[in-house]
């Protein structure tokens, strides 16, 4: 067997004296190497863990005119999250520090500014906002990889024509004390006539209705959830009777999670 020829040593120095007999020193290191890495173990590669939720939604109020975006995100305890939109461009970026960073964050809900139309139009903040899948990357605590996918459209439910009470917030109507606030409306089922996407096959999931009490302060709030096929909702009078002026609204949602919120108001009549 031959063995490529060893490298020349510097003129200076000395060749070894000793005998010469078998496999060269350099080539026994080089093989040793090559053993020792053989025999080390594989690196493991962080394991990749699903959001348990991962979503992103326009809001509309068709009301006042402004529209926000959402985001909705649980999952296991991370330390770092990114939301990357369809251009691949990151528009959030949360790092924990110190203390919370070790313990971890699960979930995450936000809701942008929402300037008026006066001020950011509904086909700018669509434009700042494009369709598409936006990925939301996490760093877990112990540096695994969490990820989820959102997919955002610009279709937006129609804004729910509430049939009562019919009121509005310029001139609200009042109830009289100890009075249910019965509110109706009809079923939602187009998209928006004017802003969005238009989608003649959208399907709404479910309703939300609203109500707060503006007077006196501080705030109180009675919210409920309904199906799709709910068209009323009636306030009990006791929740009535503890103010003089509420707003109300009724929130439409569709499919992909975007919602269009209407408001009014009543006024209650004193004791």
């Amino acid at each position: 067997m031959r063995y490529p020829l060893q490298p020349a040593l510097p003129a200076h120095l000395p060749a070894s004296s000793g005998p010469r007999r078998g496999m060269p020193e350099w080539i026994r290191a080089s093989v040793a190497a090559i053993a020792i890495a053989a025999l080390a173990p594989s690196p493991v590669l962080a394991e990749e863990i699903p959001l348990a939720e991962a979503v992103v939604l326009a809001e509309l109020n068709d009301t006042d005119g402004d529209l926000g975006f959402h985001a909705l995100i649980d999952g296991e305890g991370w330390k770092r999250l990114k939301i990357v939109d369809p251009s691949k461009r990151v528009i959030l970026d949360v790092m924990n520090k110190g203390r919370l960073a070790k313990q971890g964050l699960t979930e995450l809900f936000f809701e942008s500014a929402e300037p008026g139309f006066d001020e950011l139009t509904a086909e700018e903040f669509f434009e700042r906002f494009p369709e598409g899948e936006y990925e939301i990357e996490a760093v877990g605590i112990e540096g695994d990889t969490l990820e989820g996918e959102a997919l955002f459209t610009h279709v937006m439910p129609a804004p729910a024509n509430i049939t009562s009470p019919v009121s509005d917030c310029e001139t609200p109507i009042e109830l009289g004390a100890g009075v249910d606030l019965v509110i109706a409306w009809d079923a939602v089922t187009t998209s928006h006539p004017t802003i969005g996407t238009s989608d003649p096959g959208i399907v709404i999931t479910g309703y939300e209705v609203t109500v707060e009490r503006e007077e006196p302060e501080p705030v109180l709030v009675y919210r409920v959830d309904l199906p799709a096929d709910a068209t009323t909702l009636t306030v009990p009078a006791a929740f009535m009777a503890l103010g003089t002026a509420f707003k109300f609204a009724v929130l439409s949602r569709e499919a992909s999670g975007n919602q269009t919120s209407v408001e009014s108001c009543v006024d209650v009549a004193e004791d």
